[in-house]
């Protein structure tokens, strides 16, 4: 399946970003290669903003947000001391209902959320915050499924695909994840944050390597490793959404913006624009699956 996104981008959701950047030279390294996206949205100038939060999470199905201007207050479930954060977002309700029913058709259970004080993930608000603060852009948000095996994530993220074809938007995808997500257990302080050991570090630089040379398919084969090695962030679903959305292949131009530790989970900003002809030759291991059949009970047995 052909790309039809702008641009895809990888951004990391911790609080410290928002809230303390000036805590720490990495997490304020970070707000400045969000403020290097932002600048690229606002030349793009995309119709739309499909985001996955690996914060928001879901159990039974996959949930699409649905209200026009959400609007609360969120206090971070761990980082309770950075304070709170008042937000009023703008959401493409209309689209929401075309992702929702995109997503039914493929064999999935997905539904839409529309209700005054809904708590809206940290993830999601900070990635909002940071790249479209006066709100210019409408986003659609959706959840990240605790339960979704590769194949299900990727039939949503191809669900994606068929909303935009259908509406014919501009937009770009946004994944909003950690990479290692080990974090510190202890207070520390901020200024001496860092990834919380040698071997998530390795394995954080080593994908975005890849990401940097366009490889989002790769990466996305490789998750399941990453995960067992490093901690991955919701096994990296985020990632898994993304390549379904953005076509399944390497054929990108990728650029790592900034790497850094966040409360010791690896945190990096990356873009990845569609660029024919760069890495999609590249051998891809796994299978590939267009509908949702249910759970495939590999494990079962029946009374013979």
């Amino acid at each position: 399946m052909s790309n039809v996104f702008l641009k895809g981008y990888i951004v990391p959701g911790k609080p410290q970003i928002l809230l303390a950047p000036e805590q720490n030279d990495g997490w304020q390294s970070l707000h400045a290669a969000y403020q290097r996206v932002r600048e690229e949205l606002a030349a793009l100038k995309p119709d739309l903003i499909v985001l996955y939060s690996s914060q928001w999470p879901s159990i039974i199905g996959h949930q699409i947000q649905a209200d026009p201007e959400p609007e609360w207050h969120l206090v971070d479930q761990d980082f309770h001391e950075l304070g709170t954060v008042h937000y009023k977002l703008r959401m493409d309700a209309e689209f929401a209902e075309t992702y929702n029913q995109a997503a039914k058709a493929r064999g999935l259970t997905s539904r839409t959320i529309n209700y005054r004080g809904f708590p809206i993930d940290t993830g999601t608000v900070v990635a909002l915050d940071l790249l479209d603060p006066e709100r210019n852009i409408p986003a659609c948000v959706v959840s990240c499924n605790m339960y979704a095996d590769r194949a299900e994530t990727i039939v949503f993220g191809k669900a994606a695909q068929d909303a935009i074809k259908a509406t014919g938007k501009r937009a770009v995808a946004i994944a909003v994840t950690a990479f290692s997500n080990r974090m510190w257990t202890r207070w520390i302080d901020p200024k001496d944050d860092r990834i919380y050991s040698r071997k998530d570090d390795e394995w954080n630089q080593k994908l975005l390597e890849l990401l940097g040379e366009g490889r989002l398919e790769d990466v996305s084969q490789l998750a399941r490793e990453f995960t067992a090695q490093a901690h991955g962030d919701s096994k990296l679903k985020a990632l898994w959404w993304l390549s379904a959305c953005l076509g399944q292949t390497n054929d990108f131009s990728g650029t790592v913006y900034d790497y850094q530790a966040v409360w010791g989970s690896g945190a990096a900003v990356v873009g990845l624009q569609p660029s024919a002809g760069q890495t999609g030759g590249l051998e891809y291991d796994e299978d590939d699956t267009e509908r949702y059949h249910g759970d495939r009970n590999v494990i079962a047995t029946t009374d013979g």
